[in-house]
């Protein structure tokens, strides 16, 4: 019988691609790094440099300050402003166009955005603006923050507060114009006047010694105005502007609350799945160990036991 000897060709030849090695993962850097600029160190960092900034610009008033130390000075801020770019920059790369999403880090950009502009000729109206950098305490300081969304929370309130204390000064003004427009035409001769003295006296600024006494030489009766006026705004009104923000900032707590809330029994439930997942392949994986596999027996007492199943009884001989 011959053997056939049976040749394949080689297969064509591929090239390799120049670099098989796969290129770093940009999404795990960007992620590193918003977790890094957003961390405790970093924002203590920019925090201290804020308030730095704020000194240096408190000096920068001085003549004598800026004689003695100007370049020092000079130095200062062009190095902050610098640092702050570069954390604007890298919060920029980690988050990408979710960057501009909130309204801290849009308030952010502006204000480090405005220091880049060369202050001179038709911008020099903008090293007024310099102290602005100040505010970026308020976008890094977590306790400000909740401050400025607490009164933004309360602007629904406060505006319809607001409505109705316009009313009430308006509705006060038309009588005290009415009353006591021609005698004293200084303070009530029309609705304008009308409505800054009753400012005044819902201030308690010198309105008994400065409006209400005099008027009362000529109207004895005049504390029925007055009386009723300041117990509605100085009072009333004005205490429900407090009650209003004081409710929004609870409001924000119990809503802060209540995410760590949802987070921790987030955790708890995934605690709880691993556990179960645990407990179910403890109680599956022993098993095995507690069959006791039988001794294996040799051919011939296989073949020696009868049909019952029982093993013959030793030989005496044998022993």
């Amino acid at each position: 019988m011959s053997s056939q000897t049976t040749t394949t060709s080689p297969a064509p030849h591929s090239p390799l691609p120049p670099s098989t090695s796969p290129p770093p993962n940009a999404n795990a850097l960007r992620q590193r790094a918003g977790e890094w600029i957003e961390s405790r160190g970093p924002r203590n960092f920019i925090i201290a440099l804020i308030v730095i900034n704020a000194a240096v610009i408190g000096l920068q008033t001085s003549d004598t300050v800026v004689d003695a130390i100007g370049p020092a000075l000079i130095a200062i801020n062009a190095a902050t402003i610098a640092i702050f770019v570069v954390e604007i920059s890298i919060k920029i790369f980690a988050f990408g166009p979710s960057f501009f999403r909130s309204g801290w880090n849009i308030f952010d950009f502006v204000i480090v955005s405005i220091a880049l502009v060369p202050a001179s000729g038709a911008f020099e109206i903008l090293r007024t603006f310099r102290i602005l950098r100040v505010l970026r305490l308020v976008s890094q300081a977590k306790h400000l923050r909740q401050i400025v969304e607490s009164l933004g929370r309360a602007l629904p309130g406060i505006g319809w507060t607001a409505l109705l204390l316009l009313l009430v000064f308006y509705i006060f003004a038309v009588i005290g114009t009415e009353l006591f427009g021609e005698q004293f035409p200084e303070w009530f001769g029309n609705i304008g006047a009308s409505l800054f003295s009753l400012f005044q006296i819902m201030t308690l600024e010198s309105w008994s010694s400065g409006i209400a006494r005099p008027m009362l030489e000529t109207y004895p009766l005049a504390w029925l105005y007055f009386v009723p006026f300041i117990l509605v705004a100085s009072f009333m009104v004005l205490n429900l502007f407090i009650a209003i923000i004081v409710s929004a900032t609870q409001s924000l707590h119990d809503d802060e609350n209540e995410i760590k809330r949802e987070e921790m029994m987030a955790e708890i439930q995934a605690i709880r799945t691993r556990l179960d997942d645990l407990a179910t392949a403890l109680h599956i994986a022993p098993a095995a160990p507690d069959a006791v596999p039988a001794p294996a027996s040799s051919p011939a007492q296989e073949a020696d036991t009868p049909a019952t199943g029982r093993k013959p009884a030793p030989d005496i001989a044998d022993t």
